[in-house]
């Protein structure tokens, strides 16, 4: 069952006068550190008009893609939006809706048994938060690899844009 997180409310939009976007994501990894890609399909309902984005790296990480996938179609808005996001990566929603505020009031840490460590990938989230208040966004977390047409396309984007780099 899908799986809605809230991750950010914008300080001065009302999110019901804002324009609607659904944000599909993925990230593929060939080895992990590998060659990676990222891909996203920004869907504007009201229009039907549709964007897809794909890109990647020589060398980087799974969860760096995913949360690239995301930074990247975030960044291609261009007005203050009502953003769902559709992403396979628990990772990635999680992230944002429950251990990002953590982080931030920690320091940028995050806790491992009684000590505290540095966040993994936190230039990422980093800029990710950024964006995220900007807009109003929710997470739909989808099974991967089940037959969701805009999760496949994505994951095919994805790979291919992580064999470029193989």
């Amino acid at each position: 069952m899908p799986d809605e997180r809230d991750a950010a409310q914008p300080q001065s939009a009302d999110p019901s006068r804002l324009p609607f976007v659904q944000l599909f994501t993925d990230g593929a990894c060939r080895g992990n550190p590998g060659p990676g890609g990222w891909a996203y399909i920004l869907r504007y309902p009201a229009t039907g008009a549709e964007k897809e984005a794909a890109d990647g790296n020589p060398h980087t990480t799974n969860n760096k893609m995913e949360l690239q996938a995301v930074i990247s179609g975030l960044k291609a808005l261009k007005r203050t939006s009502r953003v769902e996001v559709i992403t396979d990566s628990t990772y990635v929603a999680k992230g944002c809706s429950e251990w990002l505020p953590k982080w931030k009031s920690n320091g940028w840490k995050r806790r491992e048994g009684k000590s505290f460590k540095p966040v993994k990938n936190v230039e990422l989230w980093q800029e990710l938060d950024a964006l995220l208040a900007r807009h109003t966004v929710k997470f739909q977390i989808v099974k991967g690899h089940a037959g969701h047409p805009e999760n496949e396309r994505c994951d095919e984007l994805a790979v291919a844009a992580a064999e470029r780099y193989r």
